[in-house]
C-alpha cells in the first residue's frame, strides 16, 4: 500500500503544482507523478538539513507543493531551450 499511496500523492502534489504555476506544460501522468514525488522528496531533504524533519519524517504537503512548483520551473527553464 505504501507505493500507491506514494504514487496518489506524488500525483496531487503534482496537480497542484501545475495549477499554481502558470503556463501550459505538456506532462502526462508518469511525469506528473515524477514531479510530485520529487518535491515530497526534495521538500524531505532539504527540510531534514534545516532541522524542520528528523530522518525518516515524511515532508509536510505544503513544502512539498512548493518544492514541487520549484521543479517545474526548472523544468520549464530547461525545456525552453
Amino acid at each position: 500500500m505504501g507505493i500507491i499511496w506514494t504514487i496518489v500523492l506524488g500525483f496531487v502534489i503534482g496537480v497542484l503544482a501545475k495549477l499554481i504555476h502558470p503556463g501550459k506544460e505538456n506532462m502526462g501522468f508518469v511525469l506528473t507523478v515524477a514531479l510530485g514525488i520529487g518535491g515530497s522528496f526534495g521538500a524531505g531533504v532539504i527540510g531534514q538539513f534545516l532541522g524542520w524533519y528528523r530522518a525518516g519524517e515524511g515532508a509536510g504537503f505544503i513544502a512539498s507543493v512548493i518544492v514541487a512548483v520549484i521543479l517545474l520551473v526548472i523544468y520549464g527553464k530547461l525545456r525552453s531551450r
